[in-house]
This record gives C-alpha cells, sequence and structure tokens, in this order.
C-alpha cells in the first residue's frame, strides 16, 4: 500500500514537472526554444523538388554534402524517387522531409498518384497524370487528397525514408483552403511530422493560424527568389535576403539542379524553375561567398530535425 502511494506521488510530481516545463517552454519564441537567445537570425537553407530529375538529385546531394544547403524534401511520386530514397536510408542523419505533391507542372515531363488512380479520381487529369494546375473548374475531394498523402508517406516509410519533416508541392496544401490545410494538419499529426508552415502567411490566409494547435511549429520566416528576379540579380537578390534577415527562424526555399541535358529537356516549355534558375541557385548556395555571409552576419543553421525536437506530444 505504501509503495503503491509512492509510486503514485511520484508519478504526479513528474506529471507537475513536465506541464511546468511545457508552460515555462510555451512562452518562450522558436529561436529559444532551440537554445538561443530570441534575437537569434537562425536560417534554414532547403532544396524542394528532390526526386524530380536525376539532375535535381545529383545536385541536392553534392550541396547537401557540403554543409551549405542542410534541408531538402523529396516528391515521392517521381520517377527518380528511388534514387534519392536510396540516398536517404544510407544517410539518416540528413534532413530530409517529403514534400507532398499534388500537381504535375510541366508539360512534357510528368507524374502521377502513389495510390491508385480509381481511388483519388479528382486528382488526375484524362490521361492519368495529376492535374498541371488547378482552375476554379478543378474539383478537388479532400478525402482523395488525404488519401494520396497517406500513401506517398507510406511509400516513402517503406522504401526506407524517415522523413523529418513535411512540406507541400507549390504549396497546394498550404493555399487552397481551409479544408485542404486540415487535411495536411491531420496528417502530420497522424504521423508525428512537423510541416513547414510560416507566420509570414498568416495575414492572406488568415485559416492558417486559427486552424494551428499549440503544439504545433511554427517558423517565423520564408524566403524565396521570384521569376521577376534577372539572372544577373540573382546572387544580389541573395545577398540582401541574408544580410536584412530577421531574428527567430527563417526557411530560405531554393531550387537546385545541373544545367545538363536531362534538366534543360524535362524543363523546357519555360524557365521558370528551370535548367538555369536551378543552376543558378546551385552555384549560390555552394559557394565560398555564401559561407562567408552566414559568419559575417553570424547567422546559424538550423534544421528541421531540430525543430521537430521543440514540439510538445
Amino acid at each position: 500500500m505504501i509503495r503503491s502511494r509512492i509510486t503514485t506521488l511520484l508519478f504526479l510530481c513528474l506529471a507537475c514537472a513536465l506541464l511546468d516545463a511545457r508552460g515555462q517552454d510555451a512562452g518562450k519564441t522558436l529561436a529559444e526554444r532551440l537554445g538561443f537567445p530570441p534575437d537569434a537570425r537562425l536560417l534554414i537553407v532547403h532544396a524542394d523538388d528532390v526526386g524530380v530529375t536525376h539532375s535535381v538529385n545529383a545536385a541536392t546531394i553534392k550541396a547537401l554534402d557540403t554543409g551549405a544547403v542542410n534541408s531538402a524534401s523529396i516528391m515521392v511520386p517521381c520517377p527518380w524517387f528511388p534514387e534519392i530514397a536510396d540516398y536517404a536510408k544510407s544517410h539518416r542523419a540528413s534532413d530530409l522531409g517529403l514534400h507532398l505533391t499534388l500537381t504535375s507542372e510541366r508539360v512534357y515531363y510528368r507524374w502521377g498518384p502513389v495510390a491508385s488512380k480509381d481511388k483519388v479520381p479528382s486528382l488526375v487529369d484524362e490521361n492519368g497524370y495529376f492535374h498541371r494546375d488547378w482552375t476554379p473548374s478543378t474539383k478537388i475531394n479532400p478525402q482523395e487528397v488525404e488519401f494520396e498523402l497517406r500513401a506517398q508517406i507510406d511509400r516513402a516509410y517503406a522504401m526506407g525514408v524517415r522523413p523529418t519533416h513535411l512540406d507541400s508541392h507549390q504549396y497546394r496544401l498550404i493555399s487552397s483552403g481551409k479544408d485542404l490545410f486540415e487535411v495536411f494538419l491531420r496528417v502530420a499529426h497522424a504521423y508525428k511530422l512537423p510541416f513547414f508552415v510560416t507566420r509570414d502567411w498568416f495575414k492572406e490566409q488568415p485559416y492558417l493560424e486559427s486552424t494551428l494547435t499549440p503544439a504545433d511549429v511554427v517558423i517565423d520566416h520564408t524566403v524565396t527568389i521570384a521569376p521577376a528576379v534577372p539572372p544577373e540579380k540573382w546572387a544580389e537578390f541573395y545577398k540582401t535576403a541574408l544580410k536584412n534577415l530577421q531574428p527567430g527562424v527563417t526557411e530560405f526555399v531554393i531550387h537546385l539542379a545541373f544545367a545538363d541535358d536531362e534538366m534543360r529537356a524535362a524543363t523546357r516549355e519555360r524557365d521558370t524553375w528551370g535548367a538555369a534558375w536551378r543552376q543558378r541557385d546551385f552555384d549560390f548556395f555552394t559557394s565560398k561567398e555564401f559561407h562567408q555571409l552566414l559568419q559575417e552576419q553570424n547567422i546559424k543553421l538550423v534544421t528541421w530535425r531540430e525543430l521537430g525536437n521543440t514540439a510538445h506530444p
């Protein structure tokens, strides 16, 4: 009887301590929860679209190995997913998430769902590929979206990938309304994975903030280059962004590849996010100049793996 009471008291004390720790932690900024002062400038350099081509894989792997690019996310439905899955299995420390994919935006280079097409008919066109774009006449079924997202995650796990986070190709799960964001949230919670959402988006999509839970990790800012930036101003854009980086956690969303024959063929219908674009991103973020800027500006790199460790269960 005495032992039972002592055990109960110890359990209650431990529970109170955990609740108190969580309460204290909840009042901290994300930077503080990572162990930095509140005014620290923290950066995730995140490469999107891994798995889409061999060229993207090769450039991303090289950039990850240099340490300059410290995070990336994988498109499971794409043809070169098996190659990057093999890399992920042998590089467990790499910060690799899943770039959940519901569109196939290129004209000549296409991919379709992981789930059986008859299970997700609203997600595919007349040829069985994901839609190139979603228009007002494209009626996307949220239940089918959830079925497909789970199929992508399950395939990744089955092939040895252990993702550190989730994000959304073309931000479809972020910008397409509350229904799809709720699907994204539900799936992320089911697999106990943090997901990319930033306070920068709250003003344009107010349903994001109202739908999130106190346990969710929300980064502070995001930066990505726009098609309006001319090639000769590419490095200047990133240098300016680094020098003006705000306190907190910022994610640079970048797109890497080599401008080789494969990548030029896959993206030849337009230049945006094409071969030359991705080569410019690779060149800047693997340059000595980028490393020097990080040091000069006292910017520290952090990963989604570290962010995941700050999440409350």
